[in-house]
């Protein structure tokens, strides 16, 4: 019983490091990504609560994505997919961005959550809209008719 746990152990430990090196080397995944648009009719059915919630989805998006739009507009690229060498220097340079990213996010959430409820309702709702033509503007890419 116990060869069996330390097999398992081991294959647990080795796939979670597989999997974050596999990771720090990708600009932003799908994850970071929002999975809808919205109409503004769509908006106005919601609560301010919810629409905090999407403004803040958006802004995370604009946040994770515009450092690399010279490069990718793509989710789930690595850098050696453009031609980035993936050795330490550049994973470093990476994990960074990502790691303080992700700080500055933490931040930006709680502003919002606090400040933006005071907004008039409309006014969350065409940032909303804003933000979100922005995204599809992203998406495009740098290369593509705007």
């Amino acid at each position: 019983m116990s060869k069996i746990s330390s097999y398992l152990i081991f294959f647990l430990t080795t796939s979670i490091i597989f999997a974050q090196q596999t990771n720090e080397a990708i600009f932003f995944t799908q994850r970071d990504q929002i999975n809808k648009f919205h109409t503004i009719n769509d908006l106005q059915a919601l609560k301010k609560g919810e629409l905090v919630k999407l403004y803040q989805d958006r802004v995370e998006e604009i946040i994770t994505t515009l450092p690399f739009l010279s490069l990718t507009h793509e989710a789930n690229v690595r850098l050696s997919d453009i031609g980035i060498k993936e050795d330490s220097r550049h994973l470093k340079i990476l994990r960074h961005n990502t790691e303080s990213t992700r700080k500055s996010l933490e931040t930006t959430k709680t502003t919002i959550e606090e400040l933006v409820p005071y907004a008039d309702t409309e006014k969350i709702i065409w940032t909303i809209l804003y933000y979100e033509e922005i995204i599809k503007k992203m998406r495009i890419g740098v290369n593509s008719n705007f």
